[in-house]
């Protein structure tokens, strides 16, 4: 696995929402390292991943409330657990749990294993709220994916929330997670 500035040079065999992440950066002047990888489908594929990003790999889930009329993209440390109820409480909405692949779909354009805070771009109803781990926003770097498990993107931390967000109109809300 290599570590790569910016987009592919060969766009050949690549998923056209992988390309419109590249085109959204590049046209916002983000600049971004990249690493093309086997599916990264746990945690454990991520920590080899960030070895080479040099970068932690966010967990992303996609949450929803029981009605799935509140949907929302979680951005915490792949090493902390997850509690329904920590969240709930602070974002006051009771009984999250993980939306459908059919909601990842249309609200983010992005399938299971690939969700990431890129997948905003195309919120564009601005459906989905952002929520951030407060450790999240102390590391430099982001990992992510590019809308598909198969690449990883190392974006600082800064550009994700002053210049992309603005850019895809979503604000986020830090929340704080309890490690072990």
């Amino acid at each position: 696995m290599e570590l790569y500035k910016g987009r592919p040079s060969s766009c050949e065999n690549r998923q056209s929402r992988e390309i419109r992440v590249y085109d959204f950066l590049d046209k916002l002047g983000i600049e971004y390292e990249r690493a093309d990888h086997e599916a990264a489908e746990n945690m454990e594929v991520c920590k080899e991943i960030d070895e080479v990003l040099k970068a932690k790999i966010c967990k992303n889930l996609f949450l929803c409330n029981r009605q799935q009329t509140q949907f929302y993209l979680l951005l915490m440390p792949g090493d902390k657990p997850f509690k329904t109820k920590e969240i709930s409480s602070q974002i006051r909405s009771a009984r999250l749990s993980f939306a459908s692949p059919e909601n990842m779909l249309a609200y983010l354009d992005i399938e299971p294993g690939a969700v990431s805070v890129m997948g905003l771009m195309n919120d564009i109803e601005g459906a989905v709220t952002l929520l951030i781990d407060e450790d999240i926003l102390k590391d430099e770097y982001i990992g992510c994916h590019p809308c598909v498990n198969t690449s990883s993107l190392k974006i600082k931390t800064e550009d994700i929330l002053k210049k992309y967000l603005p850019a895809v109109h979503h604000s986020y809300k830090t929340v704080h997670l309890v490690g072990e």
